[in-house]
This record gives structure tokens, sequence and C-alpha cells, in this order.
């Protein structure tokens, strides 16, 4: 399929770029300062093979196989294979795990080396350790949290240990591994991002992205209250979203009953050892808060390096203290599915299960429309603007003309009509995905909040747009609540009489 959204919008052109000129700052897209890594690796697999969707698909595949190994490696080490195969199966069909597995954005490959370095980790594999938690930052920034959260631990932890007379207990230690010498090795981690900024800065002035990036991302989120009210999302996003609830539930409800003892004797059903289960908690409290500050979109996705952690403790918690332990998880596993084809009755991101498969095949057949026209001017909002006119994202095969406004609000479709700019069509889509029937239409946030802190808008509807812009509507899709408009500008041009001799 055509690439979606975010995709269409930097990654695939910054991955492109690279391909076709070798710089890793883009230049046919402004530069956000993202680190190189998931582009280079596209690059690779373009340049060896094809320039294609379906090659960038197997891309991405291979990564989230790679994280799913890790994950795999992680749990059984800490809580068998039982365990292990379990939470393998629940984080592949888990709905944003899935749908993002296929997708080119940043998230599933910082995932991947934040799980194989925390597998690495707890197996006391020190240079390995490094190793991948210095590659994670190098595909997604903010994936230094969890370094550096496990240098502060390791230098807390100790602490903590003398001050509850407990430094001698190695079965109870709360530490896994003890000693300064042993945390400052966090901070090799933190190098490559360094090394990569300071590149950055030099080819283009800047640190961290562009003033406008910059601003939306940092200085526009830190306010008490929009990092209050983020946080709360955040929480939902890793114990609740998209029928996660069901093994944060069953493990909530199972911590009520005894533990089981193993069958075949053996003595009681094994829990994740007390200081793993410290190391999850605390990288989980350090991506939480620092997702809950940093970043404009407060997106699931954002979480993936964190949430299949919830979901190993979750399963852990289950097979040691419920009998049918498997019933629940088989049962979750079937949720996760139901909710992958069946929108939730609350606000998600379309990419966040097979709802972006919506979007891309009624802009591809809105696409195919408006290239019926080829010298016609289109009035559109981004990513439908690019996607109209790079070709290689694959929704036309030559590029259209398109005037750009902001978005489809009502203060923007008017300034586009009193603007006096020239189009013969508009091309209106949803931007923000809504519940056809909100399961509780009274519990949202106060609009003005939504729009002071998380960039919400409403979308003016087609028939509406084009009374303002003075046109009709021509064509019109709708698929599970996404939907996309073409509204056909109707001119009225001075009409002239013919010249007869003799009058004036």
């Amino acid at each position: 399929m055509p690439y979606f959204w975010d995709e269409a919008g930097y990654f695939i052109p910054a991955a492109r770029d690279l391909l076709l000129t070798g710089s890793l700052v883009p230049h046919t897209t402004l530069s956000n300062a993202h680190p190189p890594l998931v582009m280079i690796w596209l690059a690779f697999w373009w340049k060896f093979s094809a320039f294609t969707p379906a090659v960038t698909r197997a891309a991405m595949l291979v990564v989230a196989a790679f994280a799913l190994l890790g994950l795999w490696r992680l749990a059984r080490r800490v809580a068998g294979d039982s365990v292990a195969i379990a939470t393998v199966l629940c984080t592949a069909l888990y709905p944003v795990f899935f749908a993002q597995s296929s997708l080119a954005h940043l998230d599933m490959m910082a995932a991947a080396f934040t799980l194989w370095g925390l597998a690495m980790y707890v197996e006391g594999g020190t240079t390995a350790t490094v190793v991948f938690l210095s590659l994670a930052p190098l595909a997604k920034e903010t994936a230094v949290v969890t370094p550096m959260a496990l240098l502060v631990w390791e230098l807390v932890c100790p602490l903590l240990e003398r001050h509850n007379g407990n430094a001698k207990a190695a079965p109870q230690s709360l530490c896994i591994s003890r000693g300064r010498r042993h945390a400052l090795r966090f901070c090799i981690c933190l190098g490559p991002l360094l090394v990569w900024f300071a590149y950055h800065h030099h080819r283009t002035g800047f640190y961290v992205g562009n003033p406008e990036y910059l601003r939306y991302n940092l200085q526009a989120t830190i306010t008490p209250l929009r990092i209050g009210l983020a946080l709360l999302i955040r929480l939902w996003h890793v114990f609740g979203y998209l029928n996660l609830f069901l093994l944060t539930l069953g493990a909530v409800y199972a911590m009520g009953r005894a533990p089981l003892p193993e069958p075949g004797g053996g003595g009681l059903r094994p829990r994740i050892a007390i200081n793993v289960q410290l190391v999850f908690l605390v990288v989980l409290a350090a991506n939480l808060l620092a997702e809950s500050v940093l970043g404009g979109a407060v997106l699931a996705r954002y979480m993936l390096p964190v949430v299949p952690l919830v979901i190993l403790v979750c399963v852990s918690t289950m097979r040691r203290r419920l009998r049918h332990w498997s019933w629940w998880i088989g049962f979750a596993c079937v949720a996760f599915v139901v909710q992958l084809l069946v929108p939730p009755p609350y606000r998600i991101a379309p990419e966040d299960t097979l709802l972006y498969r919506d979007y891309v095949v009624l802009h591809k057949l809105a696409a195919d429309k408006l290239a019926e026209h080829p010298n016609a001017r289109v009035l559109t909002a981004w990513p439908a603007s690019d996607e109209l006119t790079r070709p290689f994202l694959g929704y036309v095969k030559q590029p259209l003309t398109v005037v750009r406004v902001e978005n489809f609000s009502a203060p923007e479709i008017e300034r586009a009509a009193q603007a006096g700019e020239d189009f013969d069509s508009a091309y209106l889509f949803s931007t923000k995905w809504e519940p056809l029937h909100p399961l509780f239409p009274w519990l949202t946030f106060g609009k003005s909040v939504q729009e002071r802190f998380f960039d919400y808008r409403q979308d003016r509807a087609p028939s509406v747009a084009a009374d303002i812009l003075g046109g009709r509507v021509s064509s019109y899709r709708n698929r599970n609540n996404e939907w996309v408009a073409v509204i056909s500008i109707e001119r009225v041009e001075n009409a002239k009489l013919p010249r007869v001799p003799g009058l004036h």
C-alpha cells in the first residue's frame, strides 16, 4: 500500500534522500533531527532490492520480528518458556504492535534494541547491553531514557540496600549489578546520540530540529496541566488501551490468589525476581514521565519499548497464581484481534489498528479521481498535499498542482475562500478520527483543553465546506468513519455580449 501519514511526511522522503544523495540530513523535507538509523536501514534495503512500499514493509517486519525475538529471550530468562510464549503471542497480536510492525516509523526499531538491551542486562552481558542500548537512541532519540534510567537506578539502588540493611542478602538483593563503575557504563550509551546531534548542528545550525519542531515538541508542552493530562493518557496507553486492560485486570485479580504449585511437584510456580521487576518499574516510570513531558503528539506507538514489559509482568503474574491462566491469555489475544478489525468506541490514532488501511485506501481512491484532471489546481492540507505532489509515495503517477491550507477547520476554510487563490477543486479528509458511536460522549476533555494542549481541531463537514468555498461535493467516501471528499469549485465568469457596430 502507499505510505501513511508520518511515513509520507518525513521518514520515507528522508530515507529516499539518503538513498539518492548519501546525505544523512534530508533536504526534500525539513529536518527534525531524528537519528538516521531507521532511514539507513530502509535505504540499504532499497539499494539492494527495489524502491517500493512492499520492500519497505518487509524491511520493517524484519525489525518487528527482531523485537519479538528480544522479548522472547528476555521473558524466557526471567520467567520461563511458557510465560515467554504467551508474552510474545500477546505482544505480536496487540493492535499497536501489529499495526506498527510494517510501518516505516522509528518506534519499532527503538523498541527492538531496548528489549534486547534489557535482555542482555538481566543476563549480565555488559558489552552487549551497552551496544544495544547505544543503538536504540540512534533509532529514536527518546530511547536514551532507558539507559539513563538504569544509570540512576544503579547509583541509587546500593544506597537503598544499605538503608534497609539488606546489602549482604543476595537472594533478596534489590540490585542486579553493583558498583558505581558498573553504573557509569551507561554513559557510553549517550555518546552516539550526542555525536549525531553535533553532526546535525554542523549541517543545519540546529541541534534538535528546526525551531518549529522544537516549539511543538518541547516549548509548547512544558506546563504542569499539560504534563499531568499527558501522564494520564500515557498510563491509559500502557495499562488499558485497545483491550490491554484485560491483561491488567487479570494480573490484578491474580494478585488476590495464592501462588500455585508447579505441575508434577517442585515447589511453587516462580515469579519474576524482585530486582528484575524493580528494573522494569524504573524503566517504565522513566519512559512514562519523559513521554509526558516531551513531544507534542501523545501517540500510543511511543510507548512500544515498555508495553511488552507490562505484558510480560501481567502474564507471569497470572501464570503463577491462576490455574486456567492460559484461557485468560487466549481470551485477551482474541480481543486484540477483534480490536484490530473493529474500531473502539473512543478516539484513537488510525495507525494503532487497521484503521490506517482504510485511510490509505480512501486517499488512493481520491488521488485517482483527482488525477483524471492533471492540470487542475487542488486545495488540500498535509499530508494529502505531499501525496499529490510526490509520486514516489504511491498515490499519483504525475505530480498535481496543490494549494495548501493548514487544516480543514472553519477558520482555515473561510480564509481559503476569502484569499482569492485560484483552485479548481478541494480535497478534504478526516484529520482526527472520531468514533461513530462514542461509549461515553460526556466523558471527554474540554474542547478548549484539547485544542490548547493536544492539537485537536474539528474538521468542517464536506457539505459545509462546499458552501463556504462555492462548490459542490462531487465525491464522498467513508470507511469506519475515515472519510475523503472532493469538492468541485463552480466558477461564475462574466458573460460578454457580442459587439454591434454603432452601439456604445
